[in-house]
């Protein structure tokens, strides 16, 4: 499918759709997420190439009705509320862990498949990964528990920097434990980190005068899917300011990232939403991790960086892009 047909499926959802028996001819997945539906076309596509592994095709035998809060977590409560009441059979939920609770205070009986978190038993959402119990599993993705490894990563690629910046959203919940694991890892290393906060585009605009006037040599962005919204806004002020910023995932852009690939992680929670639509329940399914994890290295915006990249990073890089 077209990344065009991708967009118009995602963001038209089943609001075309008659109400009534005519709706529910088919089982329905609830589609809630953080972000929005421009950012997610390559991991909504996932998503359903897990789905027709289970036998299960979008608009032929399953209708996916999708919610997108474009980083405004406050719409997350409204959603999961109407996804119920709109009978879904299952809540496909993804981004930070406000979704998944948001889907859980929604309901405690519908199957609920999350793709996020860093640690899905400390925020909460399940017992155990092994045996999550309750109406909840899905695949966690790790993020936050790399940022350490990033810091370092940076160190090796900017040795000289004394400070590092970090630009978090103070309306993520996992915002205090990352900045407090970065800050012990920071002064193990250290250095001295510089932490900036951002909720909204404006904020990001002036978090990076902020950053220079700070002296950070570098900059570690949390994962959070105001940050992947606002991604071109980030790589063109970290452009303009000359500063090597390190990101979750490749879909950043940017000059290195690193962590799992989403789409491998959106397509094994399609695998979870099919095998559940066909009668397993998600108490029966562990909690996934990811077991690989890509470094993905910029040349041309290193170069407009003015930076050259340690032979060490560039042979342990997954992908250069020249």
């Amino acid at each position: 499918m077209r990344r065009r047909e991708i967009l118009a499926a995602a963001a038209t959802s089943v609001w075309s759709l008659p109400l009534g028996a005519q709706q529910k001819a088919m089982p329905m997945i609830g589609f809630l997420s953080g972000g929005g539906p421009e950012v997610n076309v390559p991991f909504v596509a996932a998503f359903r190439e897990g789905l027709n592994e289970s036998g299960f095709v979008e608009g032929q035998n399953v209708v996916i009705d999708y919610r997108w809060a474009e980083g405004h977590y406050d719409r997350l409560p409204a959603f999961a509320t109407d996804l119920i009441r709109r009978k879904v059979d299952v809540i496909a939920a993804s981004g930070n862990p406000a979704v998944a609770r948001a889907a859980k205070r929604a309901s405690r009986t519908v199957p609920i498949v999350y793709t996020g978190s860093n640690d899905p038993v400390a925020d909460g959402l399940v017992a155990s990964l092994a045996r999550p119990g309750g109406n909840l599993t899905g695949v966690t993705s790790l993020v936050a528990a790399l940022n350490p490894k990033r810091l370092e990563l940076l160190r090796e690629l900017v040795p000289q920097a004394g400070v590092i910046g970090l630009l978090v959203n103070p309306d993520n919940s996992n915002t205090e434990r990352e900045m407090r694991d970065l800050q012990e890892a920071a002064r193990a290393s250290g250095v001295q980190l510089l932490i900036l906060k951002a909720s909204g585009a404006s904020e990001i605009a002036t978090a990076f005068p902020s950053l220079v006037q700070g002296r950070a040599g570098a900059l570690i962005v949390q994962n959070d899917q105001l940050f992947i919204i606002r991604r071109g806004q980030l790589v063109a002020l970290a452009s303009r300011d000359a500063v090597p910023a390190i990101y979750s995932y490749r879909e950043y852009g940017g000059l290195i990232s690193y962590g799992p690939s989403l789409r491998a992680l959106f397509r094994q929670s399609g695998i979870y939403a099919g095998r559940i639509l066909k009668g397993t329940k998600p108490a029966d399914l562990p909690f996934l991790q990811p077991t690989m994890f890509e470094l993905v290295v910029n040349l041309k915006t290193a170069k407009a960086l003015g930076l050259t990249i340690p032979p060490s990073i560039l042979a342990r890089a997954d992908e250069v892009i020249e």
